[in-house]
């Protein structure tokens, strides 16, 4: 059944119904060009499988504005340290790039390889070993005449080859073995955490604008997530009216906030003087960047120059390819499960991983100045359309390098101001953060083991890097390749937070249910022994959960439980 279905899944189309009626409703109209194949699982949930003549362009839509911010942010970051911050025509063509590249990475996933419902976009994971290298002396922007870039393609191209092998000879699955959630989680949470500064700076240009962007960003993702929005679509042979539940994020949110400023600016209700507080909030300051912009621009290879290698920032840069890996492991069992997909297969990850660092060598040779993962916001969305369609989101990917040819519709995102770029990075930084945290749910935080190696993990990967940051000048090994690698490495906040916890998880004696391995979280799913003393309590209880009897011992009765997940732990005490 799982085969048969992972067949249909890989090449149609997939609609999922959790009405009945709406089920037979669909079934009975097959005879109106629809060809659909039922089946039946083990959920109360109905799977069709539609082939249809159309992609619904809601669903598309909404895959590329849920990435939209992800991937717009990731330029914006690095541009002032790579010295492009007064080159409008460079920071146009960064946005141009990393948005085709994109594309390009989203096609090759969803045919090549775990053939998921899966968007790749841009990466954090990549963003904090960038800024380390680029921190270094040789590399700064007044004592350079040229964009380091080349070097940032260099560390990403060989970088990339460590997750190609990983993916090719199947090791993936042997290095997870040695890497729990203890590990996971400060890796990932400090990415977020790192890039506090950035978000002040922005943010600090304007601290009302910023907060009328988290503000609309929260009121269209939270607040009006399930509003049913009107859309035209044609059907049976006529235009009609459907509503839809569209999850809009951070791009309305970020446009609201652009809209304002543009008012401001239009009344000349913001100070035109660039010494004054609030300048930055202008929506005029970079217009001549859309005016010089070509309207069509091909991103290339070697755009920027040649890749140029250092030992240094090749080590540093892995620190990025292990997080990302181990981020997008997890996004492709979530996105099966959405999906309504058999959870995949070792082969299957071993490929999606190889593909992934396929994806980042693209990008390197191409110079987006990062590289490329699976994006966890767009299989949210899956649960939300209940379209789980390779098609969906082959045809996002084709958008992404459509757009990403127009050179002034990447000119137009120069001109958001600094505090509506600061305000969504408030937020979307926050919620790297909490994902990173998140891995901590099988974990048992009642611990003090648990609690040391979090704490103290965390906390050093917010220490050390700031302390080497503000002494540079205190490695001197006699040896240049040897101080820049560990300067690189010591600045690196997810490269020690990550450390930590990993020599940590794996040295400090712990059972597996406790430290929220693989093993446990498998013990945790096949249900637990409990004692039950009372026959009206254990009646009551076979009433909410799925319970078998054993021997009983005594007067008790010792029952297996399988909690329905539907079920709070909470109802259970």
């Amino acid at each position: 059944h799982s085969n048969r279905l992972s067949k249909m899944l890989s090449v149609q189309p997939s609609f999922t119904f959790s009405e009945p009626d709406k089920f037979m409703k669909l079934t009975a109209e097959s005879k109106k060009g629809y060809q659909f194949t039922t089946d039946r699982p083990t959920s109360d949930f109905h799977f069709l499988h539609v082939s249809l003549l159309f992609i619904p362009v809601s669903c598309v839509t909404q895959h590329y504005i849920l990435a939209f911010g992800g991937i717009l942010a990731i330029p914006l970051i690095l541009a002032e340290p790579l010295c492009i911050k007064e080159n409008n025509a460079a920071k146009s063509q960064l946005i141009s790039t990393i948005f085709f590249v994109s594309g390009m990475c989203t096609l090759l996933q969803t045919t090549l390889g775990t053939r998921l419902p899966i968007l790749q976009g841009g990466t954090f994971t990549f963003i904090t070993p960038t800024l380390a290298i680029l921190a270094l002396p040789k590399w700064r922007c007044p004592d350079t005449g040229a964009t380091p870039h080349p070097n940032i393609q260099g560390a990403i191209l060989m970088a990339s080859m460590l997750q190609l092998v990983l993916g090719l000879s199947g090791l993936v699955g042997l290095v997870l073995r040695f890497i729990g959630p203890l590990a996971i989680a400060p890796t990932i949470s400090l990415i977020g955490l790192s890039l506090f500064i950035q978000a002040g700076q922005k943010s600090g240009a304007h601290w009302g604008i910023a907060a009328l962007t988290v503000c609309l960003i929260l009121l269209f993702s939270q607040y009006l997530s399930k509003v049913n929005l009107p859309l035209i679509a044609y059907k049976d042979k006529k235009w009609k009216f459907m509503y839809v539940v569209f999850n809009v994020q951070a791009l309305f949110g970020m446009c609201g906030a652009w809209l304002v400023c543009f008012l401001l600016t239009y009344f000349n209700a913001l100070p035109s003087s660039p010494n004054e507080y609030g300048y930055m909030a202008r929506t005029d300051i970079n217009l001549n960047a859309v005016k010089s912009a070509a309207w069509f621009y091909v991103p290339y290879p070697g755009q920027w120059g040649s890749p140029t290698v250092s030992v240094s920032s090749v080590l540093g840069m892995m620190a990025g390819v292990l997080a990302s890996t181990m981020e997008s492991i997890g996004d492709y069992y979530a996105c099966a499960r959405l999906s309504g997909a058999p959870p995949p297969p070792t082969h299957a990850i071993n490929r999606g991983i190889a593909v992934e660092g396929v994806g980042c060598i693209l990008a390197a040779l191409w110079g987006s100045g990062n590289g490329t993962t699976s994006y966890s916001q767009n299989i949210a969305a899956l649960g939300i359309t209940r379209v789980g369609s390779r098609l969906v989101l082959q045809t996002a990917g084709l958008l992404m390098i459509i757009l990403g040819l127009f050179g002034k519709f990447s000119a137009v995102f120069i001109t958001i101001p600094d505090p509506v770029i600061g305000g969504m990075f408030l937020v979307m930084f926050g919620m790297v953060a909490a994902v990173g945290i998140s891995n901590l749910q099988y974990v048992d935080l009642n611990s003090s083991r648990n609690l040391l190696i979090l704490g103290f993990s965390t906390f050093s990967g917010l220490v050390l890097p700031t302390w080497f940051h503000s002494n540079p000048g205190t490695i001197n090994t006699g040896i240049k390749e040897l101080d820049q690698l560990i300067m690189i490495l010591f600045t690196t906040h997810m490269f020690i937070g990550g450390f930590f916890g990993f020599v940590l998880d794996n040295t400090i004696p712990g059972k597996s249910d406790e430290r929220g391995s693989a093993e446990g979280r498998a013990k945790q799913h096949t249900g637990h022994e409990l004692e039950v003393q009372s026959e009206d309590l254990y009646r009551k209880m076979s009433e909410d959960f799925d319970i078998s009897q054993e021997e009983p011992s005594g007067d008790s009765n010792i029952i297996s439980l399988a909690v329905n997940k539907t079920v709070k732990p909470l109802s259970l005490l």
